[in-house]
């Protein structure tokens, strides 16, 4: 099964809500963070972080990985 990763819009607080299947992992506030999450959560291994900005696993709502602030 193939994990659905969304990463939200910035909230106003700063950062970027990461959900996989439905649970929300945390907060990204950069892109290493979104890395980390997915490697904690087991759905990236040490070598697939450095493709997160690319993967085809992640739907980006409200701006792609390069948007942080809200």
């Amino acid at each position: 099964m193939t994990a659905q990763v969304v990463i939200y819009p910035p909230t106003e607080s700063g950062g970027r809500p990461v959900r996989v299947n439905g649970e929300v992992l945390g907060t990204a506030y950069r892109l290493l963070d979104v890395a980390e999450l997915l490697r904690r959560a087991g759905i990236l291994d040490d070598e697939d972080v450095v493709y997160v900005g690319g993967s085809q696993l992640i739907e980006w709502r409200g701006g792609g990985p390069d948007v942080w602030e809200h």
